[in-house]
C-alpha cells in the first residue's frame, strides 16, 4: 500500500512545526494544501527529499538554511550559508533607523556589512524615497542581498568592500547602520546551535568582539552629514563599551536600546551639527 503524506506529518523525530515546514518546502505547497491533501499518496521522490532534509535538521543545521528563507520585518528573505540568518533581535535596529530618518526627505542611508540585505532592504521598503547603500566584503553575500532586493522590489545600491573602503569618495549619509561581527573569537557560543553553520566571518572579528565596532565608529565621522546618526548592533554585554567608543569619538546623545528580550542590543549616537 502506498504511503500517504500524513505519514510524514506524523514524523516524531522533529517538532511538528519543523516537519510541516520541511514538507511544505519539498512539496512546494502551503500549509492549507497539506491539510487538505494529507491522504494523497506520497511519491518516493518526496519521501527521499524529506528524509534528506530531516537528517540535516537532526544534525543541527538551521531550518532557515534547509528551506532557504526566513521572515524579517514582515518580509521573506532568501538565506544561504553565505549569510547570517536574520533574527528578530535585529528588528530594533531597523525600527530605530526609521525613527532617525522620519523627518527627512530622501535620506541617505548606509548599511555596512549587509549580509542578506535584511536591514537595508527593510529600510528601503519602509522609506521608498530613501537613497540606501549597502556594503559587504563578500561577493556571495551581496549576490544573496541583490536577489532579495529583486524579489521584494526594493531600490538600493550595493557596493563590495571592507567597511568604509566600499563607499565611493564624496558620499555623505544621514544615517549609518551596521550589524557587524561582534562575537569574541574564544566565545564558546561559536560552537553551539545554529551559529555552527553560519559564516564565521560574519560572526566574529577573530579578536575581542569589538574590533569591527571600533573601525565603524572611527570611520563614521568622515561619512556622516552634520546631525547624522550611527547605530550598531552588538553583543549582550558590550553596550557600555560601545557607548564609550561613541562618546570618545565625539558623538552626542549616545545611548542604547533593548531588544525583545530586554537586552541592550544596539547603541548609537548623533554626529554634532545641524542638518
Amino acid at each position: 500500500m502506498t504511503a500517504q503524506i500524513k505519514s510524514l506529518l506524523l514524523d516524531e523525530r522533529l517538532p511538528r512545526l519543523e516537519v510541516r515546514m520541511l514538507l511544505e518546502h519539498v512539496l512546494a505547497k502551503p500549509r492549507a494544501w497539506l491539510l487538505a491533501h494529507d491522504t494523497d499518496p506520497l511519491t518516493p521522490e518526496t519521501a527521499t527529499a524529506y528524509e534528506a532534509l530531516a537528517q540535516r535538521r537532526l544534525a543541527g543545521e538551521p531550518m532557515a538554511y534547509l528551506v532557504g528563507q526566513r521572515e524579517f520585518m514582515g518580509h521573506v528573505f532568501r538565506v544561504t550559508p553565505d549569510v547570517l540568518i536574520p533574527r528578530p533581535d535585529t528588528e530594533v535596529l531597523v525600527e530605530t533607523a526609521l525613527e532617525c530618518v522620519a523627518g527627512l526627505a530622501a535620506p541617505a542611508v548606509l548599511d555596512l556589512g549587509t549580509g542578506s540585505g535584511a536591514i537595508a532592504i527593510s529600510i528601503a521598503l519602509a522609506r521608498r524615497d530613501a537613497r540606501v547603500m549597502a556594503s559587504d566584503v563578500s561577493a556571495k553575500a551581496l549576490a544573496v542581498a541583490a536577489a532579495n532586493a529583486w524579489d521584494l522590489t526594493a531600490s538600493l545600491r550595493f557596493v563590495e568592500g571592507s567597511w568604509y573602503d566600499a563607499v565611493p569618495a564624496g558620499e555623505g549619509f544621514d544615517l549609518i547602520v551596521s550589524n557587524p561581527p561582534y562575537v569574541a573569537s574564544d566565545d564558546p557560543h561559536l560552537g553551539q546551535g545554529d551559529v555552527r553553520f553560519e559564516p564565521r566571518g560574519a560572526l566574529t572579528d577573530e579578536a575581542d568582539g569589538l574590533q569591527d565596532l571600533r573601525r565603524i565608529v572611527a570611520g563614521a565621522p568622515r561619512h556622516l552629514k552634520a546631525g547624522g546618526s550611527l547605530w550598531m548592533e552588538h553583543g549582550w554585554d558590550q553596550a557600555e563599551a560601545v557607548r564609550a567608543l561613541l562618546t570618545g569619538a565625539g558623538f552626542d546623545d549616545v545611548h542604547s536600546r533593548h531588544d525583545l528580550a530586554g537586552i541592550e542590543r544596539i547603541s548609537g549616537g548623533r554626529w554634532p551639527g545641524h542638518r
